[in-house]
């Protein structure tokens, strides 16, 4: 495995898109009820347990559970090109409704023999430090945040009433992805990103932004988009971001368009790529919008017979003794 080449992004380009998932800052429990109120749709601070750790290999790895909300008419988002009978089928047959979805939004805690990694951030600084605490890590702790691709809830929380919510951390995301944003002129980017632009460096597929992690080729659902596979004394798994976004609909379906999903055709061949992988090597891997603790398997096949894989739950596979 080699460590990355990285190249400092200093200066940032204008732009316009949209970012998938919009939505409003986690927000604090006792704020709640005026804001679901304004904002139906924004993610919450959890109530439920906000964390999950996992010993893999020398490492251990941390699900942070930075917020979760409800979704109505998940068809409009998964599977355009499925017809309505066949999105209600699949729902049904996995015991699942079909004109609700529940998200969750899941950023991953990495901690090596030298550093403390995180991926991803949410969508506010708030929902993620408190998980965080709850986990017994502080902000100032990270010494290294990774982005696997710009979207609003994988960069709202890097900055936090103006400034930089993990101070003491190097930055590190894909150099193509990086571009992509920084020439869109998103509000988002603009707002999180952008005022680190200095501090980022940048890598390419195969890179690792620290040792025993790899930055894997996951393109399609953005430009740049990677996921990143953890090795560590003989033990792997995959942090898949964004590949697969729904334990059922993205794994059953690989196929079926996803509206967030910037290639279509190319992020389908990424989830089939990717899947057959995890299936044929019977590797765990988490999800950033996996039902939480967002750890899994995939198995290939399903409950109806048109199903490609499915998603099978870690339970107590990293609680036994090596």
């Amino acid at each position: 495995m080699r460590d990355a080449t990285k190249t400092s992004r200093r200066a940032v380009l204008a732009g316009s898109a949209a970012l998938p998932f919009a939505a409003a800052a986690t927000l604090r429990p006792a704020a709640a009820q005026e804001a679901i109120a304004a904002a139906p749709d924004a993610p919450k601070v959890p109530t439920v347990p906000t964390h999950r750790s996992i010993k893999l290999g020398d490492f251990e790895v941390t699900a942070l559970l930075a917020g979760t909300n409800t979704r109505t008419q998940p068809h409009e988002i998964f599977g355009a090109n499925a017809s309505d009978e066949t999105f209600a089928a699949v729902a049904e047959a996995n015991f699942i409704p079909a004109d609700k979805a529940q998200f969750f939004y899941t950023p991953t805690l990495v901690k090596t023999a030298t550093d403390l990694v995180l991926f991803d951030t949410g969508f506010s600084g708030e929902g993620l430090v408190s998980a965080l605490t709850s986990a017994g890590y502080s902000a100032d702790d990270v010494t290294q945040v990774v982005i696997t691709h710009m979207h609003g809830d994988h960069i709202g929380g890097l900055m936090t009433a103006g400034s930089a919510t993990f101070a003491n951390a190097a930055y590190t995301t894909g150099a193509t992805e990086f571009d992509h944003w920084a020439a869109a002129g998103n509000d988002g980017f603009e707002a999180n990103v952008r005022p680190l632009a200095d501090r980022f460096s940048m890598i390419n597929e195969g890179d690792s932004p620290v040792s025993g992690i790899t930055a894997v080729n996951a393109f399609g659902h953005t430009p740049g988009m990677f996921a990143y596979m953890l090795e560590s004394n003989g033990a792997q798994m995959l942090l898949g971001a964004d590949f697969a976004n729904h334990y059922v609909f993205s794994l059953a379906y690989p196929d079926w368009e996803v509206s967030f999903d910037t290639d279509k055709a190319q992020a389908a061949a990424t989830r089939k790529r990717l899947l057959d992988m995890l299936a044929t090597d019977r590797l765990p891997f988490l999800g950033y919008h996996m039902p939480f603790p967002a750890m899994g398997y995939v198995a290939k096949g399903g409950l109806r017979e048109d199903a490609s894989y499915s998603y099978v739950p870690a339970s107590y596979q990293f609680l036994l003794d090596s």
